[in-house]
């Protein structure tokens, strides 16, 4: 569940979206959604290197787990705890894929959301901290994005 945010798939998802909304006829709003999500899932690629760079963060399957792990997956490298990529990726997309969706539906998607990046926590991928660090981060890059693009 949790690979649904990682990096690669949701650039390629969002690249996917962009292509079908650039090639295929569309509403002007939905091709302007599409390049505000393709813009700001790719600098999401780029902002928790920056971070993870600037903060060493021991990761809490390195500090929790001793012994055997008992399912818990190994994450990336141990020192790249904050902030979460995961968490970051979705937050920069929540608020495109958000304005797409009907009204009725957004309380359940953004539910879906939280539990997606509350996966790293359930992991020991992350503490929460770095999860909410990464969810603010993200929605903030959105907001400037949306921001530059009108």
């Amino acid at each position: 569940m949790t690979w649904l945010a990682d990096e690669k798939l949701m650039l390629s998802a969002v690249a996917l979206f962009w292509l079908d909304a650039r090639l295929r006829p569309h509403k002007q709003e939905i091709r302007l959604e599409a390049d505000r999500m393709l813009a700001s899932v790719a600098l999401a690629g780029l902002l928790p290197d920056i971070f993870k760079y600037l903060f060493d963060r021991k990761r809490p399957d390195r500090r929790l787990v001793h012994g055997r792990r008992r399912g818990i997956p190994r994450s990336g490298d141990p020192w790249d705890s904050f902030p979460s990529g995961h968490a970051l990726h979705i937050g920069a997309i929540a608020g495109p894929l958000l304005r797409l969706m009907p009204a009725r539906p957004r309380p359940l998607i953004r539910l879906g959301l939280l539990g997606l990046a509350c996966t790293r926590v359930m992991l020991l991928a992350h503490y929460v901290t770095d999860v909410v660090a990464g969810l603010v981060i993200g929605a903030a890059l959105g907001k400037m994005v949306r921001r530059l693009s009108k």
